[in-house]
């Protein structure tokens, strides 16, 4: 075993690397953080790295990819992909192929990432640290979200199988984890909207049940967890990136 990831599933970053290491048979010690309390007695900074692959063979801090946001997360699942040699199909060899991948990841950056996160800041988050969204921020983040929505579907999706092609990919899989967020808090995002919903059951088939209720077991029990009251309590010290987080909404 020769990597390390430092994970907490309630992320899609994390989730996304986690499924990937889990699919791919990639051999790997789990370090499970909890963002919320600050991370394993780790400083507020883990809300600017909440996910970090370091390779056990070579343990300088140069070696440590970390992830908050999509763009270091594709770095991590890239590099996961050439150096474990998965199958072609994830980050295509192709350089059309890999070419709709990363027009997926562009456009993913700018329109979901950031985006389907904003429910679980307005239904869990803020109000543990005694704030809320702003109602017109939650407006916008419906129009916002609605939008990407009919975007993903017309623009990728299409009359295709996966975002990309004809075989799930690496957009399948970042795009899978952060439509779940929102899926998370009571937000069904694929009521009424079937290729996506029929989108979603192909990625999850593939994907395998088990390693689904794994992976989104945390993120899917969420509010069951805040109301009996046994959600992590974010300590005080992580506030302040916390309430720079809910400020940045548009």
């Amino acid at each position: 075993m020769d990597l390390e990831l430092y994970l907490d599933l309630l992320s899609q970053p994390c989730r996304a690397v986690y499924i990937f290491a889990k699919k791919n048979g990639i051999p790997f010690k789990m370090h499970t953080m909890e963002l919320c309390k600050g991370g394993s007695g780790q400083s507020p900074r883990v809300w600017q790295s909440n996910c970090s692959v370091r390779p056990t063979s070579c343990p300088s801090a140069s070696c440590v990819l970390q992830s908050s946001c999509c763009l270091r997360c594709t770095a991590i699942l890239i590099y996961l992909s050439c150096k474990y040699q998965t199958a072609d199909h994830w980050y295509p060899r192709d350089l059309q192929a890999r070419a709709r991948v990363h027009e997926y990841l562009g456009w993913h950056a700018d329109h979901i990432r950031g985006t389907f996160g904003v429910p679980l800041w307005t239904r869990v988050l803020a109000p543990l640290i005694g704030t809320q969204v702003p109602e017109e921020k939650m407006e916008r983040n419906r129009i916002a979200m609605d939008q990407a929505l009919q975007q993903l579907e017309d623009k990728f999706l299409g009359d295709k199988a996966f975002l990309a092609g004809q075989q799930v990919t690496l957009a399948d899989l970042m795009a899978l984890e952060e439509l779940i967020q929102p899926v998370a808090v009571g937000h069904d995002l694929f009521e009424g909207r079937q290729r996506l919903a029929a989108w979603r059951g192909r990625v999850e088939a593939f994907l395998g049940a088990e390693l689904c209720q794994e992976a989104h077991g945390p993120i899917l029990s969420v509010l069951e967890l805040v109301a009996k009251k046994t959600f992590p309590v974010p300590q005080p010290e992580a506030y302040p990136n916390m309430l720079r987080r809910i400020a940045r909404i548009p």
